[in-house]
């Protein structure tokens, strides 16, 4: 993977991931308890995450060319479609639900908590799928593991210590609209990919 690629693929999942209800719900948990240990519990649950999705794409990539393409067009187009039409409010909403947990004892149980809650919450989210997508369309799974993990750890820890100022600055909807024009690009992109 180029560097080029690498810094792509880090900064899709970076816009993919601001306005969605993961972020929300790390910034509600954050709210309710200590930011480093709900920082910490969202990391590692998409990391593991991530480490599913790109094992899931390697799948992908074992499909024949044309319908490797296909796929990949179809889930860079279906990211696109959701982004730019579905409701802000929606995901704000689901992650204020997913986040509100009562204040527990111990920095442990706070990072168990936060793993658990994100962890759920990204099981068939659009990351993963992105991150599937992205490890089928470069054949990279280490690199697209990596650019996605770190991307992933600076959106919880920005949602554990920043997400509210975050908020505030640059309204989610926004956010939201920029990262589905960046997939439908990529969604173009592969699509004439496929039918050359």
């Amino acid at each position: 993977m180029t560097p080029g690629t690498f810094l792509a693929v880090a900064a899709a999942m970076l816009l993919l991931e601001l306005p969605d209800k993961t972020m929300i719900a790390t910034i509600v948990m954050a709210a309710r308890s200590r930011p480093l240990p709900v920082a910490s519990g969202a990391s590692a649950a998409f990391v593991v995450q991530m480490a599913i999705a790109v094992t899931a794409g390697g799948l992908v990539t074992l499909l024949p060319t044309r319908a490797r393409e296909i796929v990949v067009t179809v889930l860079f187009l279906g990211g696109a479609l959701y982004l730019l039409i579905s409701r802000g409010e929606a995901a704000e909403a689901a992650g204020e639900a997913e986040g509100v947990r009562e204040r527990r004892d111990g920095a442990l149980r706070e990072a168990a908590t936060a793993f658990g809650v994100i962890f759920l919450a990204e099981f068939g989210d659009l990351t993963q799928v992105q991150a599937l997508t992205f490890t089928a369309h470069t054949h990279s799974p280490v690199g697209v593991f990596l650019a996605s993990s770190i991307a992933l750890v600076a959106v919880a820890f920005a949602g554990a210590y920043g997400g509210r100022a975050l908020e505030r600055r640059v309204p989610l909807t926004r956010i939201r609209r920029l990262g589905g024009l960046v997939f439908l690009g990529f969604g173009i992109y592969s699509l004439v990919q496929a039918v050359r």
